[in-house]
């Protein structure tokens, strides 16, 4: 018979016809025959069904052998013995030897039949021993899916005790060796189902055995913790952890981070590869192991590996949220990786090219995955904007893309912030801030963070950017007397010669902090400014009285009266201005006054019952809209009096114009101002090429500007009921009107915005929101002699004819420190500055009157950089003017303007004579050049000590495919689809080759 159908099967007959004889065949095999003509027959079929060389010849040897194990189970047990399958799994069969990939199907298939026979316990033996030899030899995944199979179906004869446990440890070796050599999806659909075989056998062991998980985990971490050259262990191991039960992690990470055995490049290795986990598709749980090495190790501070971790995966994790078959673990990952890395901008600022890129393909699949996804990635940008604030040219984009999407609210943002953190105590990561690897490309250098010290980083980097004051304090000498001055003058120093990208300004900040501040917390960088100001021009003072007195005592009495009278201190000269106040009794009409000194203007915003005047209203103190010239007043104001052109407009009377402060800028669209209205403040863009183009950033449509305030500050105010003034000439409490007037300029105009009030409801400073649209040019009225008047109008124009002793005084805009949050206890502190400096002087017309302003060009030709602690970068006036449109908590807070000396109708003060002097290079002393020499030196040996320990630690980086792949692919790919594709898809076979590897 066995003649018979091998001449069948071996015919040119078609299958059909084939299939009509093997049919007779097999039904003449369920009778009875004798011995010989069974094993001729069961060595027939199994011939067919190991060597045959079409589907159709193994079928017809399964086929065949079924019946006679099912009609002739005697002779199928005497032929199925041990000895024989000893030789297929040793040896293979026929003349394909070892080749013969159908060995281990042809015994499961002779199993089922021999399973109650007495020689079952003998072939279970043999095959406990063959499959763990097998599995040492590190087979195919497909011949490893068909052991599993077998034993699945068969766990008689999985191997026990201790063999059991090499058993694990050893498939868990055959899993991480695991490749998929094709591209084509089928084939990788194959793969995939191969790999699900393997790891679920070890799933059914540890089911049965738990004592074997523990080591067969520690293999696992063998793999992908070594850092010996060899091939990366597949992500496939992916596939074993998902079935490690969750009730275990607590444990086998305390132990895995406790193990002092295991150095942290092992450690960094192995969890850097289990990110790459991220990729392998239906994996469960995975997400959960990598949160979980990654929190316990910042519970046993391993803060410099979480770090080197982060920085090197956490694009390619945020890649994979093009996928929706990875999105949600790959999500949970990036949360935490990003919540938790608060200390630096570093992790979230790799993201922000490739952020807007993701928002458009998820809003484009349109899936409740998408939607899911993109809902939790806003949230949690909205948690790094909070984070790290002052970066608005880079967040610009995001912000744009992100912008329809909801806004978790502030207290939400704290609660993710605060369970995610590595650790509650900032200083631990005081030596982990921002690496730099070079100077910033403006040449500027950055100021350390020394925990919340913003507000000083900023404040300083202001006054630096204040030229004529940085030249002034570099050159000083006399460092004795003023020893804040002198810590100062090193700071600048060093950030004007330092080659370091950033440098620590410990040693000022030491100097110079208020004894009320409390150490580590936000605070007031206006508080700050003022203190560190009246602090330096209170020590020189000091010096200047102990030199005074030593010229008096050595009789040099002549020399010592001049030095007394005639010298202010450096910030007097910069910074200081004289205000005059005066109170006028209603009654009497007797005028006190009173001129104090400031260094600064602060100005408070206008109560909501009191709109900002505007074109066309009747308001008594409407602002005039003018063009950029010399401020006149109606000629028949009387000179030099405040109150004619500040008293409320009385019905009958003449609208009186007051004294005007004028701004230049990109400002808000305005109608055309009335002939008869009032203007204080106000734009003329046709001065100003540059203003043909703001439209699209002037601030909303009632947004006040900075001459809005100030106009606020100089109108007057009435006193009355419960603020009633005591007049001395009536000797009894009157109505009264307070006015200020400013009486002298100061080289630098410093502007505070009072963002900060105090709320009686929830005891607590609040943050005035409103946006304050900023003026590149600012002019303000200042009182000028009988004598400068002449000077200013020779021809012509009398004091009769200007008016009144008020000329314009003008100002460029050189810093704007930014406050970014709702609170002067929180938030953060950055600053948009440039350098200010005098052209050559206009000559002014023969008639007198004054050049536009936009003769300059308002000095937007000059850079803006904007400083944010370590990081300098470029920047613009708009970025300067949109901060707020963009990002409303981020408001300007103090303002830093520059008279423009050379332009000034007054006469010029000794300070500015001075500060015009200043430019030449200051001449450090030799001391301090010797230690900026020294610290550079040390900066390149400490470059090239972090170059070579850089370069070994990338040696030891499991090398992994390039992660953007994924985003040029979904850009040049629009028309993909299917189940795993970045758009809901699948597309083609590369891009699902490129998900899982």
């Amino acid at each position: 018979m066995d003649k018979i159908l091998e001449a069948v099967v071996m015919s040119s007959y078609p299958n059909n016809v084939k299939q009509g004889l093997v049919r007779r065949v097999i039904e003449a095999s369920k009778q009875p025959m004798d011995s010989e003509q069974c094993w001729s027959m069961l060595e027939l079929c199994t011939k067919l069904y190991l060597i045959g060389d079409t589907k159709y010849k193994r079928e017809i040897g399964k086929e065949v052998l079924e019946v006679y194990g099912h009609y002739h189970p005697e002779e199928f047990e005497e032929f199925f013995n041990v000895r024989f399958l000893l030789s297929l799994l040793q040896e293979g069969y026929g003349p394909l030897g070892k080749r013969s990939h159908y060995v281990l199907d042809y015994i499961q298939l002779g199993l089922q039949f021999v399973l109650e026979s007495p020689s079952a316990n003998s072939i279970f033996s043999l095959l406990r021993i063959e499959v763990l030899r097998k599995v040492c030899e590190r087979p195919s995944p497909k011949q490893c899916a068909k052991i599993s199979k077998l034993l699945t179906q068969h766990p008689q004869c999985i191997p026990t005790g201790k063999h059991q446990v090499l058993f694990c440890q050893q498939l868990i070796r055959c899993i991480g060796q695991f490749q998929c050599v094709s591209e084509g999806e089928d084939d990788i659909m194959e793969f995939l189902e191969q790999v699900n075989k393997v790891s679920g056998l070890l799933q059914r062991i540890w089911r049965t055995q738990t004592s074997a998980i523990l080591p067969s985990l520690k293999e696992l971490f063998t793999i992908i913790s070594s850092t010996e050259e060899q091939e990366v262990p597949s992500n496939a191991l992916a596939s074993v952890v998902q079935f490690v039960p969750l009730e275990l992690m607590d444990g086998v990470i305390r132990n895995l981070t406790n193990d002092d055995s295991i150095s942290d490049v092992q450690m960094m290795m192995a969890i850097g590869r289990m990110i790459d986990w991220v990729s392998w598709p239906l994996g469960k749980n995975i997400d959960k192991w990598i949160i979980a090495l990654l929190k316990g190790l910042a519970a046993v501070k391993k803060f410099s590996i979480l770090i080197e971790v982060t920085l090197s995966k956490i694009e390619k994790v945020f890649s994979k949220l093009l996928y929706p078959i990875l999105r949600e673990g790959a999500l949970s990952v990036l949360q935490y990786m990003l919540l938790s890395f608060q200390h630096s901008h570093e992790a979230f600022h790799l993201l922000l090219p490739h952020i807007p890129r993701l928002v458009a393909s998820l809003k484009k699949e349109d899936s409740n995955s998408a939607t899911s996804s993109l809902e939790q990635l806003a949230e949690l940008i909205h948690c790094m904007f909070f984070r790290f604030s002052g970066f608005p040219d880079l967040y610009e984009p995001v912000l744009d893309a992100i912008k329809t999407l909801p806004i978790p609210n502030e207290d939400r943002i704290k609660h993710l912030l605060g369970q995610n953190a590595w650790t509650s105590q900032k200083n631990e990561l005081a030596c982990f801030y921002p690496r730099l690897a070079s100077k910033s490309e403006t040449g500027k250098i950055g100021l350390i963070n020394l925990g919340n010290t913003c507000y000083m980083n900023s404040v300083i980097q202001s006054l630096f950017m204040a030229s004529d004051f940085r030249h002034a304090v570099l050159n000083l000498t006399e460092g004795n007397s003023q020893p804040l001055m002198t810590k100062l003058q090193s700071l600048f120093a060093f950030l004007e010669h330092s080659q370091r990208p950033a440098i620590s300004p410990e040693s000022f900040f030491s100097a110079s902090w208020p004894p009320w501040f409390t150490p580590g917390a936000q605070q007031d960088c206006s508080e700050y400014l003022k203190y560190l100001l009246d602090r330096l021009h209170e020590e020189e003072k000091t010096g200047k009285r102990i030199y005074y007195q030593q010229l008096k005592e050595s009789s040099l009495m002549s020399q010592a009266m001049e030095h007394q009278s005639i010298n202010k201190t450096l910030v007097e000269k910069m910074f200081g201005g004289k205000m005059m106040t005066k109170i006028r009794c209603l009654k009497c009409l007797n005028v006190s006054s009173r001129e104090e000194a400031f260094t600064d203007l602060s100005l408070a915003f206008p109560p909501s019952d009191r709109p900002i005047c505007r074109p066309g209203s009747t308001s008594a103190l409407q602002v005039e809209e003018i063009g950029p010239q010399f401020i006149e007043t109606p000629k028949n104001q009387p000179t030099g009096s405040p109150w004619v052109r500040r008293k409320p407009a009385v019905s009958g009377d003449p609208a009186a114009k007051p004294v005007l402060v004028e701004t230049l800028g990109f400002r808000e669209p305005r109608e055309a101002a009335h002939p008869l209205s009032n203007s204080a403040v106000g734009v003329d863009t046709t001065k100003d090429p540059h203003l043909a183009s703001a439209e699209q950033t002037r601030a909303p449509k009632e947004c006040q500007s900075a001459g809005d305030l100030i106009n606020y500050f100089l109108s007057p105010e009435r006193l009355t009921a419960e603020n009633q003034y005591h007049c001395e000439k009536c000797a009894s409490l009157q109505d009264a009107e307070k006015v200020a007037e400013l009486t002298e300029a100061p080289h630098y105009l410093i502007l505070t915005l009072l963002r900060f009030s105090f709320d009686p409801q929830t005891m607590k400073r609040r943050k005035i929101l409103d946006n304050v649209s900023i003026p590149v040019v600012l002019q303000l009225p200042v009182p000028i002699s009988s004598e400068a008047t002449e000077d200013v109008c020779p021809h012509g124009k009398g004091r009769s004819d200007m008016g009144s002793t008020f000329v314009s005084t003008v100002y460029d805009l050189c810093s704007v420190v930014v406050h970014s949050g709702i609170s002067s206890e929180s938030g953060h502190y950055y600053c948009y500055c440039r350098e200010c400096t005098d052209t050559v002087p206009h000559a002014q017309p023969r008639d007198g009157t004054p050049k536009p302003a936009s003769n300059k060009q308002l000095d937007f030709e000059i850079p803006w950089y904007l400083f944010n602690d370590t990081r300098v970068s470029f920047s613009s006036f708009e970025s300067v003017s949109n901060v707020t449109s963009f990002f409303p908590k981020d408001t300007a807070y103090v303002l830093f303007y520059r008279q423009q000396v050379g332009r000034t109708s007054s006469p010029i003060h000794e300070a500015v004579a001075e500060a015009r002097k200043l430019h030449s290079e200051p001449s450090l002393s030799k001391d301090l050049m010797e230690a900026i020499s020294k610290d550079n030196i040390l900066y390149l040996q400490e470059q090239e000590k972090e170059a070579r320990n850089r370069a070994a630690y990338i040696s030891t980086l499991p090398k992994s495919p390039l992660w953007w792949r994924d985003f040029e692919r979904d850009k040049d790919d629009d028309s993909s689809s299917g189940g795993c594709s970045p758009a809901g898809g699948g597309g083609g076979s590369g891009s699902f080759h490129g998900l899982v590897f």
